[in-house]
């Protein structure tokens, strides 16, 4: 079992961890150092058992903080999905643009004013 050194607070400790979990030592010993260092500024040299007892309930109550937060985003979203979908907007997309019908009538009626001279100057 893989022994590492942290520092809190000014203080050393070597704690024994389970192979491969070194990097989360390290990471919570930084999170509870971050609590411990301004403990240590405000009040100078506190007792180690105070300083860590201290350290831990304000990281207890930010954990605890965080995971509220995360309840109240899940209910959220457990809201949210249980709402029906919206019904899908109809949208018409002509396939014959406006114009087109436009043109094509007045070809039509040239044609049948061509048609017309056309049946005018026969000879019937």
């Amino acid at each position: 079992m893989p022994e590492v050194e942290i520092k809190i607070g000014g203080r050393a400790f070597t704690v024994a961890c389970q192979p491969g979990e070194e990097h989360f030592l390290r990471t919570a010993a930084a999170m509870l150092d971050g609590e411990a260092q301004p403990l240590i500024a405000q009040l100078g040299r506190i007792p180690e058992a105070r300083m860590l007892l201290m350290s831990g309930l304000m990281l207890a109550d930010r954990t605890a903080a965080v995971e509220d937060e995360n309840r109240l985003l899940k209910a959220k979203l457990a809201e949210l999905e249980a709402r029906p979908l919206p019904e899908p907007a109809r949208i018409e997309v002509p396939v014959i643009p406006p114009q087109v019908t436009e043109t094509l009538a007045e070809i039509a009626a040239r044609a049948e004013a061509l048609a017309a001279r056309i049946e005018e100057r026969s000879p019937a």
